[in-house]
């Protein structure tokens, strides 16, 4: 190990640093400034043939890349095609399509419980929203490929997300396809009568049919079919994994590799459940068709009825129904695609790809959980409302495992961040909050995010899989603040040397199988910079993951200077910038990590069935 870790107490309040890491968490980087460049003049922009329709695109000279934006790779789904799987795009008689701006959003489906600064709002979008984006250097042949699912709790945000400065910190060496899918009802809704007139998880099959159109056409643009990486964010993080479970994990050919970025799992049910259906009997009650018109079925008045009153019955019910951060409508058990509960899966070992890179941020608890519990009743309220199915056995067994006495210490204490192995652990600190509010922070990040992880880094370390395990570290850390590491456009933290490294380690893993990085990018400008090396090896030492030797990386910086970063008056947090912010990276036992995490995941294994996931 290159010494020279040390971590600086930060000394903050809670609640500011929780309403500045809401708004940010997962909002695509543009609010950050962008980077894609416009179209300069008449110089002529690059145009491709995909068969159906020609595109013709942009150079950005800013980035050495060719750039098309709004190809559509299915049909509107709109009409008759509402809640049924994409289908092939129909033939577009015009010469060439401009491909330059930024396709439509979906309809966006907010989340119960978080206020609307947080960025998670529902609004009007267009039904017609299938279209991807592809970033590709000019002269790019048989390069490796990064298929882009965006995060959003299945329900929010959109293909917004410039890849340029991560293509060009590894050389543009890999091509970027970013899609969008349905969103909220239009993809998630469920029940017997979806399953019956159309198809359940509509929005993971367009996932899957742009994975498909890539397999078709990026050779066009410079691609290697047979090199294909999904990877994503949140709960573009846990489609990503969706899609190694489909079909029992036979799809063995769509993609090699995963990058999961605190993939988002909360409960999921069987399509015909009672948490599905009360959600779809709101909707259809929103929508009017509780009392569909004579010789209709209740699936053809939705089918038939007009947009806005269905996406205005989208956000209501997402926004008034579920416990605080909840999104009411999910990828579900629809007996096809997805046969079985993930952790059932993941455990059984049932899944396609090869290689996965998978993490979690420190603080992922925040914001999309409840930061109003200060008290006992409040926390067993929480637990009620985040466990409806829990037995008296199991909430006594969870507050065992998290070491819950009678009486938990306040919340109104000195926050700091933890080291992960020695001192003060996340049951009861972290640097957004502490006590009895820190502890429902990291239980709801620990079976939503934290402990899936861990459990899909498990089920790729065996047989010929290979699996590597991260932990976001970086002040604040809270869930989607690694999104400016790696969409880095206008970005100022973290720090310029984080940034390049983190990049690079995704980067190779793209490119080359592998996120082990030479020591020079690890380290950046500073000599006191710490990285974990074995001898004079030219690269970090980051082992893959095994149950065996079950170690994770955790990245974090160190030194610097300490500021707070006001963006708007509800919009403030403190972070580490300017000269002598250095990357401080180590090697750690997942399952001794944060006092014991691999016990406690092992108690929401035990409860999966109850929980459910």
């Amino acid at each position: 190990m290159i010494n020279g870790r040390a971590l600086s107490r930060l000394r903050l309040t809670w609640l500011v640093v929780f309403v500045a890491c809401a708004r940010s968490a997962e909002l695509p980087p543009s609010v950050f400034g962008s980077a894609s460049g416009s179209v300069s003049g008449p110089v002529a922009g690059p145009v491709v043939s995909l068969g159906y329709a020609t595109y013709e695109g942009y150079y950005n000279g800013t980035y050495d890349l060719n750039i098309w934006k709004s190809i559509r790779y299915a049909a509107p789904p709109t009409g008759n095609r509402r809640w049924q799987a994409p289908e092939a795009p129909l033939q577009d008689g015009r010469l060439t399509t401009p491909a330059v701006d930024q396709p439509p959003l979906c309809p966006q489906t907010g989340a119960f419980g978080v206020p609307e600064a947080y960025g998670f709002n529902s609004g009007l979008g267009d039904e017609d929203c299938l279209y991807l984006n592809v970033y590709a250097a000019p002269n790019a042949t048989n390069l490796p490929v990064l298929v882009w699912i965006h995060g959003g709790g299945h329900s929010v945000f959109g293909a917004e997300y410039d890849p340029s400065i991560w293509m060009n910190t590894n050389n543009n060496g890999f091509i970027v396809v970013e899609m969008q899918y349905r969103l909220g009802a239009f993809g998630f809704l469920a029940s017997p009568d979806v399953k019956q007139g159309g198809r359940l998880n509509a929005g993971l099959l367009d996932q899957r049919f742009a994975v498909e159109w890539t397999h078709q056409h990026i050779a066009k643009f410079g691609g290697d079919p047979n090199r294909i990486t999904i990877g994503g964010e949140s709960s573009g993080a846990a489609s990503a994994v969706f899609h190694a479970l489909a079909h029992d994990g036979n799809d063995t050919k769509l993609f090699n590799n995963i990058i999961a970025a605190s993939p988002y799992f909360p409960s999921v049910y069987r399509y015909s459940d009672s948490f599905p259906k009360a959600r779809y009997d709101k909707f259809v009650e929103l929508a009017g068709c509780s009392k569909p018109p004579a010789n209709e079925t209740t699936f053809d008045c939705l089918v038939a009825a007009d947009t806005k009153v269905l996406q205005n019955a989208s956000g209501t019910v997402s926004t008034t129904l579920g416990y605080f951060g909840s999104f009411a409508f999910l990828p579900v058990i629809d007996d096809d695609y997805i046969q079985e509960r993930p952790a059932t899966q993941l455990l059984r070992g049932k899944l396609s790809g090869k290689r996965v890179l998978v993490g979690n941020n420190a603080n992922d608890g925040v914001p999309l959980f409840n930061p109003n519990v200060s008290t006992r009743p409040q926390y067993d309220e929480f637990i009620a409302e985040m466990f409806p199915l829990f037995t008296p056995k199991d909430v006594n067994g969870l507050n065992g495992i998290y070491k819950i006495p009678d009486h938990l210490p306040p919340t109104n204490g000195v926050v700091f961040d933890t080291l992960g192995d020695t001192g003060p652990t996340a049951l009861t600190q972290s640097g957004i909050a502490t006590g009895i509010q820190q502890t429902a922070f990291n239980i709801a990040a620990e079976t939503v995010f934290d402990c899936p992880a861990q459990w899909i880094a498990e089920a790729f370390s065996t047989g010929r899989r290979s699996a590597w395990r991260y932990q976001y570290s970086v002040t604040p850390s809270y869930h989607g603040a690694d999104l400016r590491a790696y969409f880095a456009a206008g970005a100022t933290v973290p720090s310029a040397d984080f940034r390049h490294a983190m990049q690079k380690m995704w980067g190779n893993f793209i490119i080359n199988n592998t996120p082990v990085i030479p020591v020079a990018d690890a380290l950046g400008q500073y000599e006191n910079a710490s990285v974990p090396v074995v001898g004079n090896s030219t690269h970090i030492d980051w082992p893959q993951f095994t149950q065996s030797n079950p170690v994770h990386m955790n990245l974090n910086t160190t030194g610097g200077q300490i500021s707070l970063t006001t963006v708007a008056d509800t919009l403030a947090y403190y972070v580490r910038s300017g000269p002598g912010v250095v990357n401080d990276f180590s090697l750690a036992n997942s399952l001794s990590w944060e006092g014991g995490r691999g016990d406690r995941c092992n108690f929401w294994r035990a409860v999966s069935a109850r929980v459910p996931q």
